[in-house]
């Protein structure tokens, strides 16, 4: 295990360099001029090249890019062209850290009813709580995040006026909840079917009728043998909803005047603040390979006949 560990930390930074070069690359030839929109309409043209070239950015983009991983090696995001002044390390680790504690609680919401709602159909199979446990997962994950934000303003703020609308107040303010729920339901829905078929299929293994003709509880059966065994596939798909969950967290930000840094990287985008974008898809980057190493991490914990060798996971 670690040999595994080491190699995918080795590779992690040649990850960073490949996306961040690409990211680099894209916006330095996107077109409208940063220093242009920030002096406004009436800019000097001599004093925006001046000013590009105090901040080198008329320098090839290698040469760019080179000097910029060297300054973030030191820890040196640069300084916003937005709001100036200001170092983008200051803006950035306060952003990423609004939207880690989002994610965490769309995570939540994700695991915390779809695990339970798929077991449940599993073992009610063929009843009508299976069919609708299955009718609403599917149109749970048919619903879109631009579609379900709006929905359940309406419900819960508009009509019952019983949640915030938007802002932020912390991890353990009711202005969470809204934007939890529109950023996890669609993972409840995914996570509801994969536990459902995964424990399926564990239902009909030997060592469950073993387990089951040694007069082992029920209790201890379905949280030792049953939901054990069926939360491997579901830990693999993890890694995949974590991804989805910062795409869409965009949007929910958005929705919810949540200051997060998809929020951040939208305004930054317009602004053509590329010293901002490119912490923001730096840190992004190395918290996800992050969390799929955990992931990675966890299969053994679930079932020690299961061990990490080289770059694969063994049984």
């Amino acid at each position: 295990m670690g040999t595994y560990i080491a190699r995918r930390l080795l590779w992690t930074p040649i990850l960073l360099l490949i996306v961040s070069f690409i990211t680099f690359a894209m916006v330095q030839l996107a077109p409208g001029d940063p220093i242009r929109i920030r002096m406004g309409q009436h800019n000097d043209p001599e004093a925006v090249k001046r000013i590009r070239d105090e901040l080198g950015l008329n320098d090839p983009i290698p040469v760019q890019y080179i000097r910029y991983i060297g300054n973030v090696v030191r820890g040196d995001f640069g300084e916003s062209l937005q709001y100036q002044g200001r170092s983008v390390s200051e803006i950035v680790y306060k952003r990423v850290r609004v939207s880690a504690q989002l994610n965490l609680a769309g995570l939540i919401v994700s695991l915390g009813l779809g695990i339970p709602i798929g077991l449940y159909a599993a073992l009610k199979q063929g009843t009508g709580w299976d069919v609708v446990a299955v009718a609403g997962t599917l149109v749970g994950q048919s619903l879109p995040v631009f579609l379900t934000a709006p929905v359940l303003l309406i419900v819960f703020a508009l009509k019952f006026d019983i949640l915030p609308t938007h802002g932020w107040d912390g991890f353990f303010s009711t202005n969470i909840i809204l934007p939890a729920l529109v950023l996890g339901i669609p993972g409840v829905a995914i996570l509801a079917r994969i536990t459902r078929a995964s424990t399926l299929d564990v239902l009909v293994q030997d060592y469950i009728r073993t387990a089951r003709a040694k007069g082992l509880p029920e209790r201890l059966v379905r949280s030792r043998h049953i939901l054990r065994n069926s939360l491997i596939p579901i830990v693999t798909i993890m890694g995949f909803s974590m991804a989805g969950m910062a795409s869409g967290s965009f949007i929910v930000e958005i929705f919810f005047g949540i200051p997060g840094a998809g929020l951040l990287a939208i305004e930054s985008l317009f602004a053509r603040d590329f010293m901002i974008l490119m912490a923001v898809v730096l840190l992004g980057t190395t918290l996800f390979v992050l969390a799929n190493l955990v992931v990675d991490l966890t299969y053994p914990i679930l079932d020690p006949r299961i061990r990490l060798r080289g770059g694969h996971v063994a049984g």
